[in-house]
């Protein structure tokens, strides 16, 4: 019986606004670059990916600014890459630059409030397990989804990210649950998947552009409404891709 969900925060329940792919649009015209928002989309969900993976091996905030601005340039030009840009890395630490200075906030994707109204009054708790280095408890108050959760945690609250054990560990004791009673949804296989698998919780992955078709090792989910009738069919809906 499954008793908690917890959420990833990024490109999971929120997405930046303005897009990410209008900043780099306007971006890459600074410099003579035009490229398509369906580029940029897929570029951002390849370089996802190495960011995850960087991440995990070397957290971001422990890099030196040098460090950091050198990793975000190989991310530009990976994105621009994927985009049919084919740019030095020179260049693309110049749009980076541009790109990083815009200022934007996070909004929630359209299906966020509606499955998690949902699945809050079918009784589930709900917590959000983020990486990100912010009061998570302010933003989530201010975006109004404060209402649906039970708890949220940061690698300050746990004293690690994702998809190190002791974040998930967290969640486990926070919702006083099992790992069989848990499950995890995000949008990255490695952290989310890989992390939650790790203390033997179940783990969703939240597909939205279609870009993990390869992915066939967890149920994956194309949005947010999908997840209530998964988690009604729990546990077989969980496991249901061993079988294919």
């Amino acid at each position: 019986m499954i008793k908690v969900v917890t959420f990833d925060f990024y490109n999971t329940l929120v997405k930046f606004w303005p897009p990410l792919e209008q900043i780099q649009q306007a971006a890459c015209q600074e410099f003579g670059l035009n490229v398509s928002e369906e580029g940029i989309t897929r570029g951002y969900a390849v370089a996802d990916v190495f960011f995850n993976s960087e991440n995990a091996r070397l957290p971001l905030t422990l890099r030196t600014d040098s460090q950091r601005l050198e990793f975000f340039t190989v991310y530009e030009q990976m994105i621009l890459q994927e985009a049919g840009l084919g740019v030095s890395l020179d260049l693309a630490r110049q749009v980076w630059q541009m790109a990083s200075a815009v200022p934007k906030e996070f909004t929630p994707f359209e299906d966020t409030a509606g499955a998690l109204a949902e699945i809050h009054d079918n009784g589930y708790q709900i917590g959000i397990l983020s990486n990100l280095r912010r009061n998570m408890d302010e933003l989530c108050d201010r975006l109004g989804l404060s209402r649906y959760l039970d708890f949220v945690l940061s690698p300050a609250d746990a004293g690690a990210e994702k998809p190190a054990p002791p974040i998930f560990h967290a969640a486990l004791r926070r919702a006083t649950a099992q790992p069989e009673e848990a499950v995890h949804v995000g949008d990255q296989h490695k952290a989310d998947v890989l992390g939650a698998r790790s203390v033997g919780m179940h783990a969703v992955l939240l597909d939205r552009g279609g870009y993990h078709s390869d992915v066939n090792d967890c149920t994956r989910i194309a949005s947010l409404d999908e997840l209530p009738p998964v988690l009604a069919g729990a546990p077989q809906s969980l496991n249901s891709y061993r079988q294919g």
